[in-house]
């Protein structure tokens, strides 16, 4: 369902980026790819917000106390 106002458009994709979609619709249990796609872009817009604001968004592994940022 697209919201008011917008029209949908192609995407164009590789082949590897094809597959990890399909990887992650599995992952998820989803057989929506624009589920997929719309999560994904959403982190990757916080993550970049939050290097905009000198701050930084990733992941942290508590056993080895490594912090990896999602957007450098």
């Amino acid at each position: 369902m697209e919201a008011p106002g917008q029209k949908p458009v192609t995407v164009e994709m590789n082949g590897t980026a094809a597959k990890l979609l399909v990887k992650l619709m599995g992952d998820l249990q989803t057989d929506q790819p624009m589920a997929v796609l719309t999560r994904a872009l959403g982190v990757l817009e916080q993550a970049m917000s939050a290097k905009a604001r000198g701050q930084r968004l990733g992941v942290y592994d508590p056993p080895t106390g490594r912090f990896m940022d999602l957007v450098i």
